[in-house]
């Protein structure tokens, strides 16, 4: 058997070099992908095209709102209710109350999840809570609010759609990112 040290080296190298790179390059290709098909939650959204919808009143589709905080931290994060009946192609606000009962500051990040998976592409946020890192001093307490419409094109026999988002706290992420710059 030919056994050449050098060789076997560099092809470890070049495997160690791929395979960095292509988890590099997960967190871009998921996101691409997300925008792509419209799941998890992440749609982009115009404001020109939620302003441009026409009403169909003669729908009523209902959306739950579920909340949840990773890791068994003792958080409190809720919706400002359970459901609400929406007519496709309206816009409508729910706030979201979220506290830090720990005693230390903290950076928190929601991720939305919706379900059914295909309303995920119909359904249309202009302002949410869960575009930004949210800071927390101990203690305090936010409402954040969620504008969204679900699109007309939403499919028929979709009747109800589950928003839910879950808080995770990036506290150490957003320090390390923080020290970077």
């Amino acid at each position: 058997m030919n056994s050449n040290p050098r060789r076997h080296a560099l092809r470890l190298v070049l495997v160690t070099a791929g395979m960095f790179g292509f988890g590099y390059a997960l967190v871009p290709l998921y996101n691409m992908l997300c925008d792509a098909f419209g799941i998890n939650g992440k749609v982009a959204t115009t404001a020109a095209r939620v302003g441009t919808v026409e009403v169909d009143r003669s729908r009523t589709v209902t959306v739950e709102f579920v909340t949840t905080v990773n890791g068994g931290r003792p958080w409190k994060f809720r919706a400002e209710q359970a459901s609400i009946d929406v007519h496709p192609g309206q816009l409508y606000t729910v706030n979201f109350y979220a506290t830090n009962t720990e005693g230390h500051d903290l950076v928190a990040q929601a991720v939305p999840q919706v379900a059914p998976w295909d309303a995920a592409k119909h359904l249309r946020k202009t302002e949410c809570f869960c575009f930004n890192n949210q800071t927390f001093k101990a203690g305090e307490e936010k409402r954040m609010p969620v504008v969204f419409m679900l699109d007309p094109e939403l499919p028929a026999y979709v009747d109800r759609v589950t928003l839910s988002y879950t808080f995770f706290d990036v506290t150490d992420v957003a320090m390390q990112q923080n020290r970077g710059t």
